[in-house]
């Protein structure tokens, strides 16, 4: 069942600028505290499915990022304390399913959906957009940092081309040097989605501050799991 006009994630903005530090450090005790407002949003995005047909691409890929982010942020908040996001999962052991990824705790138009879904099925499948993987964040030390407003339309690219150039520039997630380069693991296990248009070195010259080199050597960071707070 989808929505005949996109919801407002005016709730969702809120509640970032509360708890989300300009960092994405996030404070996920007071989250705890407004549960009522998360789950408020959450109902909002599970009853107002996106309409292929008649919402824009921006209005579509906003929902599915802030829906990625804000049902990652439930299942914190519903097991928390936690060490790490991937010490969560379905409680029972269910055959074939092998990570808190593929957890179908939620629905999106009534129909049940996990975060896996939403990454790979919707917005790497259907939405040529690389940026992506700078806006969605895994409740994770060495992810992107959760942008501390929602994802809107209207400011969706200007939004994109932010969350990019601030994750490439980090120094902690990415060490850039004109002729070396020790980058997040994000751009090894996306390799494909940052090359459709030319090499990983032609993605990130477009946002990087140092000037790369093609000939620049290519290695990867550990992957720190621990959670964002």
């Amino acid at each position: 069942m989808a929505g005949t006009k996109a919801p407002s994630h005016q709730i969702w903005d809120g509640l970032l600028r509360k708890h989300v530090s300009s960092d994405g450090k996030v404070n996920y005790k007071g989250f705890i505290q407004d549960r009522a407002e998360l789950e408020k949003y959450l109902d909002l995005l599970s009853q107002n499915a996106p309409d292929r047909k008649n919402w824009s691409k921006n209005q579509q890929l906003a929902y599915w990022i802030n829906a990625y982010n804000a049902f990652t942020l439930k299942l914190i908040v519903d097991n928390y304390p936690t060490k790490s996001i991937r010490d969560l999962g379905p409680k029972l052991k269910i055959p074939l399913l092998n990570d808190v990824w593929h957890y179908e705790f939620f629905q999106i138009g009534g129909q049940k959906s996990s975060l896996d879904e939403i990454e790979h099925s919707i917005l790497r499948k259907e939405f040529d957009e690389p940026r992506i993987h700078f806006a969605i964040n895994c409740a994770s030390v060495s992810c992107p940092p959760l942008l501390n407003e929602a994802f809107v339309p209207e400011k969706l690219e200007s939004q994109l081309d932010r969350v990019a150039r601030a994750f490439i520039n980090d120094p902690i997630r990415n060490k850039i040097s004109p002729e070396n380069l020790n980058l997040s693991s994000i751009f090894s296990w996306f390799k494909g989605d940052f090359t459709k248009k030319g090499s990983l070195v032609d993605f990130l010259n477009q946002y990087s501050k140092v000037k790369i080199l093609a000939s620049a050597d290519i290695s990867y960071l550990d992957y720190n799991w621990d959670l964002n707070e």
